[in-house]
């Protein structure tokens, strides 16, 4: 029967076994674990995919996307569902940590100092961490290289172009504002642009964290000096998370930090790692 999540008329059927279905590709897809209170979310995202492809019902459109009928709709699919929350500076006790963390790493090698960002979004938390790292090598152009991912790619194109409503950065303090953007003039009024220097810092690509290889790239054989995964392992179960992990700990350097979100807690899950900081957390065994 139709499974209708409010009074409201819908346009498109949406029954039980639809939302089951699209809680099934999309934990297959992208590991997400969609509660039922997501029903009227996971309706009214899809339905403009619907009406973007001009399918008239949710099976026929589900259909279609198995079968591989609808060219790179899967893309467009996982980005529908995929939940972009950010903000400059989120969680703000994680940025003195950073730059503390980056200090007490000066003169221990020539190479760059790396940090991934596994979870770019529209790229507030990059350009955030660009930025603690520029104040706290007191330059522009510090030594250092930012990898950015993210699964969904719309986001990414947005991050990638570094432009913002002021809206966005009224919160940040004005010394910021002035030293890393530049404010729109004419037509570009009420938008600001991340410098290029500051840019240049962060390489995006798009990253599945279900995927079987990471295209990380990058010096030193791959690992990081720093992994952000902050509020992303909400969205998995305990086993996914778990795998994940596992997967994050040969790529952190002895003394590397993984920062995670408010919500989340990584000791239930991996033996790996042990708790450094509010939800700051470091290899169990530090030896290099």
């Amino acid at each position: 029967m139709p499974l209708h999540t409010s009074d409201t008329v819908k346009e498109f059927d949406f029954t039980r076994a639809d939302f089951e279905r699209v809680r099934a590709l999309i934990y297959r897809r992208a590991g997400i674990s969609l509660a039922d209170s997501k029903q009227e979310m996971v309706y009214s995202r899809l339905a403009r995919r619907l009406r973007a492809t001009g399918i008239q019902s949710f099976g026929k459109y589900l259909d279609d996307l198995e079968a591989g009928r609808l060219g790179e709709e899967w893309e467009a699919f996982t980005n529908a569902l995929t939940t972009n929350l950010t903000s400059f500076f989120r969680e703000a006790h994680h940025f003195p940590l950073l730059a503390d963390h980056v200090n007490g790493l000066r003169g221990h090698g020539k190479e760059p100092l790396t940090i991934w960002c596994s979870a770019s979004s529209t790229g507030e938390e990059p350009y955030s961490i660009a930025m603690t790292l520029c104040e706290a090598f007191d330059s522009l152009t510090p030594p250092v290289q930012i990898i950015a991912t993210d699964i969904d790619t719309n986001v990414l194109a947005t991050a990638s172009e570094g432009v913002y409503g002021m809206e966005r950065l009224e919160k940040m303090a004005p010394e910021r504002l002035k030293r890393f953007f530049l404010k729109g003039k004419g037509r570009h009024e009420g938008m600001a642009r991340v410098r290029p220097e500051l840019r240049q810092l962060v390489t995006f690509r798009q990253l599945n964290l279900l995927s079987d290889s990471w295209p990380l790239g990058g010096p030193n054989g791959g690992q990081f000096d720093a992994i952000f995964c902050r509020n992303v392992m909400i969205y998995f179960d305990k086993e996914t998370q778990r795998k994940i992990l596992a997967r994050f700990v040969p790529l952190m350097k002895p003394h590397a930090l993984l920062f995670a979100g408010h919500s989340e807690n990584f000791l239930y899950v991996s033996d790996a790692l042990r708790l450094r900081g509010k939800t700051v957390y470091e290899l169990n065994d530090r030896r290099a």
